[in-house]
């Protein structure tokens, strides 16, 4: 995606959501920059993506993909459900919700909720003992925390690392 889309799509969620530019830079970035990345003057790096996405409440993937327009509602409100479900720590709603995306414009954020879920449920298993179901989730941690854009080494050494202590190899 070039600056100027990228710009554009910026610009028009932060009107959407009603925000100035100075309410969405906050003290990250300066309001000038921000003019200037709507303008696709300047292309912005990935931590300050982030952080205006983080900022407007949607998905990092959301500003960059080109096929974002070709989302239906339902996967849009699927993608919140799993979100807000994570950051609720109920992970087999999140984990269900985001199963439903596996095919969709959103299936990179899909994936990282998925390992993010997988391995928070096997940390909490094993420290109820219950290592079977432990390895069980820290070997889908494993599977989805390779994919896509959001992969996490760190995710998969977690997994790793309870898989080995699973196994009794402390």
């Amino acid at each position: 995606m070039n600056a100027q889309q990228l710009g554009k799509r910026i610009k028009e969620v932060r009107i959407q959501r009603k925000m100035t530019q100075s309410e969405l830079v906050g003290d990250f970035i300066t309001r000038n920059m921000l003019s200037r990345i709507e303008s696709g003057n300047a292309y912005p790096s990935v931590k300050t993506l982030e952080y205006l996405a983080q900022r407007l409440d949607i998905p990092f993937g959301q500003l960059m993909d080109e096929d974002i327009d070709e989302a239906q509602p339902d996967e849009v409100q699927l993608l919140s459900l799993a979100k807000r479900a994570f950051l609720e720590e109920k992970y087999a709603d999140c984990m269900k919700a985001a199963e439903k995306l596996d095919n969709s414009v959103f299936s990179d954020e899909a994936a990282a909720l998925m390992a993010r879920c997988s391995i928070a449920e096997a940390k909490r298993l094993e420290k109820q003992g219950d290592r079977l179901a432990a390895a069980d989730k820290a070997e889908n941690a494993l599977k989805y925390a390779d994919i896509g854009i959001y992969a996490s080494r760190e995710i998969k050494t977690e997994a790793v690392l309870l898989l080995d202590r699973a196994a009794g190899n402390k």
